[in-house]
């Protein structure tokens, strides 16, 4: 079967009263707008192959762009992408805030799963929305290498730098990494609706470089470093900058010039990721909370040995910042 019609059953299927709250690929659409590019471009090359003994497709279409198809095509793809990444990353952190929720919240949900089995249903809604997020990147992935096999260019996979720029690449989201993480942790609670889905996820942390993996559809394998790496050890409380890229939050304080109580909110926006060196992207961290739930399970020595010296940090940092405040306001 081809993805198309895949993709469209996909849509239609027992799925579809779900999908009626998100955005998604218009890939049937897209899929005719090429189409059309191509129906027209063909009567062209008809007329060079001639002169051109058939080298006239390779030359069509070799320039920045496609006034035929580029002013419909990527900007509606930038759109669908960047709502799909937005209803993403809205419903997943809608979801993990019901599993680890905290405080009086927490005590309201144990309650109510006395009268109703909710984790069921949380399970049932992030296998919804792992599939929501792999069938429309795979869909995306389709589209632009079809464009780029329609025009012979590679304005597709330029486009796919963009995305990634934008921080809307669907499988490099670090709420697809909580997803997984979220699924362990559910394996790990003898919950018997999550073994299938975690089967998708695996993690090892046996090797030298502790990684995640994901496995998707259409042969396609995600893989996740858990090294930190400004420290280069496994992370501990992990936390995303907004470009995606993960750090351990005391390396990540150290690299933006804070200090480990007053947070990263507390970054300026100058501050650069360490690694891909883009400004601002300290205002927006996230806590990857499942993540870490699911090492310090996992590697209980070690987490125990880095909470004691990160708080014994903390102790150090606090009181040299409340001495030079001291200092400051005395005058000496």
């Amino acid at each position: 079967m081809k993805f198309g019609e895949t993709f469209m059953e996909y849509l239609h299927g027992e799925q579809e009263s779900f999908l009626d709250k998100f955005s998604h690929v218009e890939y049937k659409r897209l899929k005719k707008v090429l189409k059309t590019c191509r129906s027209l471009h063909g009567s062209y090359v008809a007329d060079e192959q001639e002169d051109e003994n058939g080298d006239a497709l390779s030359q069509l279409c070799r320039y920045e762009s496609c006034p035929l198809c580029d002013k419909m095509f990527f900007s509606e793809l930038m759109k669908e992408a960047s709502d799909i990444a937005g209803c993403f990353s809205s419903r997943v952190r809608h979801l993990l805030h019901l599993h680890i929720a905290t405080g009086m919240q927490r005590y309201v949900l144990l309650l109510r799963q006395c009268f109703k089995n909710d984790r069921q249903t949380i399970a049932e809604e992030g296998r919804m929305l792992i599939d929501y997020v792999t069938m429309n990147a795979i869909a995306i992935r389709k589209i632009l290498k079809k464009y780029d096999k329609v025009h012979s260019s590679v304005n597709g996979r330029d486009f796919k730098r963009k995305m990634q720029a934008k921080h809307i690449e669907l499988l490099q989201s670090p709420w697809l990494i909580e997803l997984g993480a979220f699924y362990l942790n559910f394996n790990e609670s003898d919950e018997e609706e999550s073994c299938k889905i975690s089967c998708q996820f695996s993690c090892d942390l046996s090797t030298t470089e502790p990684v995640m993996t994901l496995r998707l559809p259409d042969s396609m394998k995600l893989e996740c470093n858990l090294t930190c790496p400004i420290c280069l050890d496994t992370l501990f409380i992990p936390h995303a900058l907004s470009c995606g890229h993960l750090f351990c939050k005391s390396c990540a304080c150290s690299a933006a010039s804070v200090m480990i109580f007053q947070g990263l909110k507390a970054a300026s926006p100058e501050s650069k990721c360490p690694i891909c060196r883009e400004a601002g992207v300290y205002s927006n961290a996230v806590e990857m909370l499942e993540l870490g739930l699911l090492l310090k399970r996992r590697c209980r020595e070690y987490w125990k040995e880095r909470l004691i010296a990160e708080r014994a940090e903390m102790v150090k940092q606090s009181k040299d910042y409340w001495d030079s405040q001291t200092r400051y306001m005395v005058g000496y």
